[in-house]
């Protein structure tokens, strides 16, 4: 082989490995997006409703619609999330379903729309304080460390 093959073959290797290398790149920032996505939009916000509902309790209920307001915020982020990782293809069958299944649930408790807010009836609080239970239990709910999540299984 030629000394000028030698280079070329030897700059096409390095283009080769600095194109995988980007390639690489990519696939790594789109799935930090994918699940920064689901932890700010999902994750956190269930966290946060189910502290809402743990401050309702302990305030008589005296303003629900806090809670219904961050539900809709948690049923938006669970949509972002189905959304995002479908387009940027990194959302799987799997928790495509999982999203999908949490969204059904989730959208069956009173949440508010833009400008309505819904009243809350004594059933539909007992239903949002269960809730706050299963959070508890899945280890989504405010002051749980990863050694308490452990200890519910």
């Amino acid at each position: 082989m030629s000394k000028k093959k030698k280079v070329l073959f030897c700059i096409s290797i390095g283009l080769n490995i600095l194109f995988i290398a980007i390639v690489a790149w990519g696939i790594i920032k789109m799935n930090f997006v994918k699940e920064q996505v689901l932890v700010t939009e999902v994750q956190h916000n269930l966290v946060e409703l189910e502290g809402l509902i743990a401050h309702q309790i302990n305030n008589n209920w005296s303003e629900p619609n806090l809670v219904t307001a961050e539900l809709g915020d948690v049923l938006n982020g669970i949509w972002l999330g189905m959304t995002t990782g479908e387009q940027l293809g990194t959302l799987s069958k799997r928790d495509k379903k999982t999203l999908e299944h949490l969204y059904y649930k989730l959208s069956q408790y009173p949440n508010d729309e833009l400008y309505s807010f819904v009243d809350l009836t004594e059933e539909d609080k007992k239903n949002f304080e269960d809730l706050r239970e299963t959070l508890r239990k899945v280890g989504l709910g405010l002051n749980i460390t990863i050694s308490a999540y452990k200890n519910i299984h």
